[in-house]
């Protein structure tokens, strides 16, 4: 049997830095060796602000999952997401100069390379760019155009912006860690691949990642993303909030909202009352749940309202784009008490937690399966996909090579004819990540 190849996925976030090492098994299912996680200090909504922090959480992190996994980890893939990250929708076509050839990989990727050249705000960078559907002499919702005839092709992007320096920072801290940096990816993206279905893809679906420091939405509908957006709250304002509401400190707002904290106050009795140690030589406090749960409501009520402004801005209401799989929510976030009552009640959409266990082998430990992970299983097969398409290139190459030779041998002096559709465009991400590489390289 060969040997399954293994990748690592490195979630930076704001409340914790997830390493995991996960490899395919037979099946084709993702199997988890090993997590390692450590506390995050130096990032804040989702940018890192201090950089030797956070590289110290990230070999903490690092050192574990060798440990838990006995492998040893020299490349990562990590997510990037923050309040800098924002989406547009942007159309552009191209005018083929021979319209007697069919449309090939190289007509697709002048056409992407032109969106790359939009003009962005000073500090701001492309991150990805997603076709959505294609048109070809005016002929719309083309999912695929290569093999058609056609002078002009045009296509709907989804673009996602982000600011170079952020990007750059996460790039510094891997690479500081002593790891190299396999793909950069956004991490609704990553969360939406571990947790969701493809039949939600296509009927319609609104991921919610609720994170510590950053909520993440993701929408697909027929199987494509069409909007993404990173609201600047999570699961901290919710602590910070307990904690000045009841005037207590950070670690025992944490456990008050995780033990006994929902998003319903008509829930709880007015009776049923907490008590929490008071510091040192103080009254220990008492707080009602009651209060507990309304200051936890009304923060999340907000968080859940701009996250339908959003789903609302991608167009919701409007009959052809309607969400029909509603909204799955998922992220440490997700685990409040009756949150999934409270969004379909503000929302009116089907709503369900959404557990990373889609692409999981049976039998996977039940602490990999829970919300939290999701971004970081997702990051894991991002790397996994990234590995597949470069062994692909790599037999493409080489068959080419093959193939070239044997024309020689038979065509004589003729030149080989090299097949481009063999040549797989490189994605942005790749192509971000070199950039990210070389920049750092050029910087020591």
């Amino acid at each position: 049997m060969e040997t399954h190849k293994i990748s690592i996925g490195l979630d930076i976030g704001t409340t914790k830095i997830v390493a995991m090492v996960g490899r395919q098994n037979d099946y084709g299912k993702l199997e988890i060796l090993g997590v390692g996680k450590s506390k995050s200090l130096g990032v804040h909504r989702g940018v890192v602000n201090n950089i030797t922090q956070t590289i110290q959480s990230i070999q903490q992190a690092v050192q574990e999952a060798e440990a838990a996994s006995g492998e040893k980890i020299e490349e990562v893939t990590v997510g990037i997401a923050g309040q800098h990250i924002r989406s547009l929708q942007h159309s552009d076509y191209i005018t083929r100069s021979n319209s007697e050839l069919v449309i090939n990989d190289e007509d697709i990727d002048c056409l992407i390379n032109q969106v790359h050249k939009l003009v962005m705000l000073p500090g701001e960078e492309i991150i990805h760019v997603l076709p959505q559907e294609y048109k070809v002499d005016g002929q719309a919702e083309i999912k695929e155009p290569i093999g058609m005839y056609g002078g002009r092709l045009e296509a709907n992007f989804h673009v996602v912006v982000g600011q170079v320096s952020s990007i750059r920072n996460i790039g510094r801290c891997v690479k500081s860690a002593g790891l190299g940096l396999d793909g950069i990816t956004l991490e609704p993206l990553a969360s939406a691949n571990a947790v969701l279905s493809q039949e939600e893809k296509e009927a319609g679906v609104a991921l919610i990642d609720i994170g510590g420091g950053t909520t993440d939405l993701a929408i697909f509908r027929d199987g494509i993303i069409r909007h993404t957006a990173v609201i600047p709250f999570g699961g901290n304002v919710i602590t910070e909030d307990i904690k000045e509401g009841c005037s207590i400190i950070e670690k025992q707002a944490e456990l008050l909202k995780i033990k006994f904290g929902s998003t319903w106050p008509g829930e709880n009795k007015d009776n049923e009352i907490v008590s929490i140690p008071g510091l040192r030589g103080r009254e220990p406090k008492e707080i009602t749940l009651k209060n507990l749960s309304k200051i936890i409501h009304a923060r999340v009520v907000e968080i859940i309202e701009q996250v339908y402004v959003e789903i609302k801005n991608y167009g919701h209401e409007e009959q052809k784009k309607k969400l029909i799989a509603g909204i799955v929510l998922t992220g440490g976030g997700s685990q409040l008490k009756h949150l999934k009552q409270l969004v379909e009640y503000i929302t009116g959409m089907d709503t369900r937690i959404g557990y990373p266990n889609e692409h999981l082998a049976g039998g996977s430990d039940e602490e990999v399966t829970s919300p939290l992970f999701a971004t970081a299983v997702g990051l894991v097969m991002e790397g996994l996909k990234h590995q597949e398409k470069k062994q692909q290139e790599k037999e493409d190459v080489v068959k080419e090579l093959e193939d070239s030779n044997e024309d020689d041998a038979t065509a004589g002096a003729d030149e080989p004819v090299v097949d481009t559709s063999k040549r797989r465009q490189k994605s942005f991400l790749d192509r971000l990540t070199e950039r990210v590489k070389d920049f750092l390289d050029n910087a020591e």
